[in-house]
């Protein structure tokens, strides 16, 4: 298994919650101070390097118009992290390939990246959370099809080496795609998308050979969608795809004590307890299932992920693997059960760090985790023997 180490980048300074309806797309900038927020960008950075450091691989991730996240251009940290870091895989989850003006920039961007890690850079591209949509000024009816004809686009780009070639496709058209520099992996670094609720995306992405990751889900959602995808491909005549086709991202806390650990996971559960949005925001019309609009619209569905979770209280994240704390011992059983519920994934994702926890105090729980976690648990999952799409049962050399 391979363990990630993730922080938002979230401005901890709110106002008082009763001041502020939403932490996204409306706050006011003035709530962002230029010389608090220049620290909070390179405690973050310094977090991982010390997971370089540690033997944990680094997750990054973008988004827009929030306070949720100040990464606003996910290739900003990627590239620092491409030249400060020296043995981590380095993710970005993702790059928002719905909303991409230009997916050739990116496909050059991430090549470049690529090449100064020395191929150690895993490339997520995502839909994007409904609330993108709004400061990207997208269509929700189309970010699913605008998503996968961008991933093909830059995947023709990374491996087209003979010279210029002409793409026509629904929503982008371009003309003499010839990508300088090539990307440092053959044939080009790992893809990744991540998901909540659609099974046929998630087959669609196992099958191509990519990973499929899911956030802060209850275990039996989560172990449902993976046993969907595993079924599916069985249903397809498809080899089973290995354990590292999955992923998932819960919060994470290691205590010394039960005690240390409780107080810890209150302070990354922050993150969930100001991930406020105002509901028009949530669901817009094409974005979601029909049924799951019907809901929203007659008052049965009052929110999104993280806003049903935090009604729960932490109990329930505990008890569904969202939230993941303890002594070492008890971590390392917690991922074992989450481990054998799901029927296997292969990449953990922790976010071990939110709000206004400090650096020393964030080191402390990492350093836990990989020293006291990790050894214990990195032998799980199975892991792909072939670059590429599944084949068929029977051929060989299949993944």
């Amino acid at each position: 298994m391979e363990f990630y180490h993730f922080t938002e980048f979230a401005w901890p300074h709110l106002p008082p919650e009763e001041e502020f309806t939403s932490a996204r797309l409306n706050l006011p900038s003035s709530v962002y101070d230029p010389q608090l927020g220049a620290d909070l960008y390179n405690m973050c950075l310094d977090q991982y390097v010390l997971a370089d450091e540690l033997g944990l691989n680094c997750m990054v991730n973008e988004h827009h118009q929030t306070a949720t996240c100040l990464n606003s251009s996910g290739v900003v940290p990627l590239s620092i992290l491409a030249r400060q870091t020296k043995n981590a895989r380095i993710l970005i989850l993702g790059n928002p390939a719905a909303n991409l003006a230009d997916p050739i920039r990116c496909a050059e961007e991430m090549a470049m990246i690529d090449n100064i890690s020395y191929g150690r850079l895993e490339c997520g591209f995502v839909r994007g959370v409904p609330y993108e949509l709004f400061a990207s000024n997208g269509n929700p009816t189309e970010t699913s099809q605008r998503l996968w004809e961008s991933i093909e686009l830059i995947q023709k780009a990374w491996t087209t080496h003979h010279g210029p070639f002409n793409y026509e496709g629904k929503w982008m058209h371009k003309r003499q795609v010839n990508v300088w520099p090539r990307p440092y992996q053959e044939p080009h670094p790992p893809i990744w998308t991540t998901g909540g609720s659609d099974l046929s995306h998630a087959c669609r992405t196992v099958a191509r050979g990519f990973t499929f990751a899911m956030f802060l889900t209850p275990v039996e959602k989560l172990s449902a969608m993976f046993r969907g995808v595993r079924n599916w491909c069985r249903d397809q005549g498809l080899q089973r795809p290995a354990d590292d086709k999955f992923a998932f991202m819960p919060l994470v806390a290691v205590g010394e004590t039960e005690k240390e650990a409780q107080d810890l996971i209150e302070r990354v559960f922050w993150y969930v307890v100001n991930n406020k949005a105002e509901p028009q925001h949530r669901a817009p019309p094409g974005y979601v299932e029909t049924n799951l609009y019907a809901d929203f619209l007659s008052g049965r569905f009052t929110g999104g992920r993280t806003d049903a979770i935090r009604r729960q209280g932490m109990e329930f994240f505990r008890k569904n693997h969202v939230a993941i704390y303890g002594t070492p011992e008890n971590v390392v059983s917690q991922i074992k059960s989450l481990h054998r519920k799901t029927g296997g994934f292969g990449h953990l994702i922790a976010m071990m760090h939110a709000g206004d926890m400090d650096f020393d105090i964030t080191a402390k729980n990492m350093t836990l985790f990989a020293q006291k976690v990790m050894p214990h648990i990195k032998g799980l999952g199975s892991v792909s023997k072939k670059f590429g799409p599944l084949v068929k049962r029977g051929v060989k050399n299949a993944a």
